[in-house]
């Protein structure tokens, strides 16, 4: 047979992405995400008459707008493939702090200075021992978090710091206008600034390219200790910003404050899309997965639902965002295969 009578096998071309843009944006994760929130909307609207009230909206934000200050830093720290588990415990030693000082009478400029100096040192801590020692983020952050909220034990024991001075309750407890908390607004404006950061800036891109292959980042020329090192600062960063509005708006602080929080910030984080494999992820989905999981605890606890009952969702939830991904990954390799 004459070579040039071979059949030739017709060519084959792989388009890069599948699918319309309209298409491929309804079928993204914060679409599905924002429908699931719209859902929950209307479901607390028929189970409770007093959902719809304005000021209980209101009231709603302060549920997760705490957490979400710490989900933004904690999103970019995911992934770029590490992950910092002290979050909570730097929020109970800055709280811990700031009521020290307050006890000594400090103004408050300074408490607020000292609550956010407090978790940038300990954003410091965390960042040193993995950027410097290459040490496992998820050991170190799991250590530090014993240290930081130990030291919070240690220095009150049973008992609670007050008297914060009346202008300090303004971070917490206050208002820009009507229905609009001081909270509210810090929380759109990191928000935005975050977004900025991750999506619109190169240091995002050297974090998503962190992510995907660090090892092929180190020979792009990408300073990945420098990095990683300032991400555990911008995590440290939001959480003693958390910790003076929590303590602000609670008005007195106790060792046990923001108890468990590292894993509802966790879930935020990757219930909004993020994986918890690092290289992707959106703050747009965190700001809709916060305001999920707002609307969820705000509206189990109008039905009186017990706390216990909201933590076992928050970790069915993990459980549940983290094996979707990976389930479905194994249905399309197997489907090609």
């Amino acid at each position: 047979m004459n070579k040039r009578d071979t059949p030739v096998p017709a060519r084959r071309t792989i388009p890069d992405r599948l699918g319309t843009p309209l298409s491929r944006t309804l079928a993204s994760w914060e679409v599905l995400l924002f429908g699931v929130a719209v859902l929950i909307f209307i479901a607390n609207s028929l189970a409770s008459p007093y959902f719809l009230d304005a000021w209980n909206l209101s009231d709603a934000t302060f549920n997760f707008t705490e957490k979400a200050l710490v989900a933004f830093a904690m999103a970019l720290l995911i992934i770029a493939g590490e992950i910092d588990l002290s979050v909570a415990a730097i929020i109970a030693l800055a709280s811990t702090a700031m009521g020290a000082a307050a006890q000594a009478g400090v103004g408050t400029p300074g408490l607020v200075a000292i609550g956010i100096g407090t978790g940038l040192a300990c954003g410091t801590v965390n960042g040193f021992l993995v950027s410097a020692l290459k040490l496992p983020s998820i050991v170190v952050t799991i250590g530090t978090m014993s240290l930081f909220r130990g030291i919070s034990y240690i220095a009150l024991g049973d008992k609670a710091y007050g008297g914060y001075p009346d202008s300090f309750a303004y971070f917490g407890q206050g208002y820009l206008v009507w229905v609009f908390s001081f909270e509210f607004g810090l929380f759109l404006l990191c928000a935005a600034l975050f977004a900025v950061l991750l999506h619109w800036t190169n240091f995002g891109r050297q974090v998503m390219v962190i992510g995907n292959n660090e090892f092929a980042a180190r020979f792009s020329g990408v300073p990945v200790e420098r990095v990683k090192f300032i991400l555990f600062l911008l995590t440290g960063l939001m959480s003693g910003i958390a910790a003076v509005c929590l303590t602000s708006r609670l008005g007195s602080t106790r060792p046990s404050i923001a108890q468990g929080w590292e894993l509802e910030v966790v879930t935020m984080v990757v219930l909004g899309g993020v994986s918890i494999l690092g290289g992707s992820g959106s703050i747009l989905g965190v700001v809709i997965a916060a305001f999920v999981m707002g609307l969820v605890t705000f509206g189990l606890g109008l039905l009186n639902v017990p706390g216990i009952v909201m933590s076992i969702f928050v970790g069915l939830l993990l459980i549940v965002t983290i094996a979707l991904p990976i389930l479905a990954r194994r249905i399309r390799q197997a489907r090609r295969a």
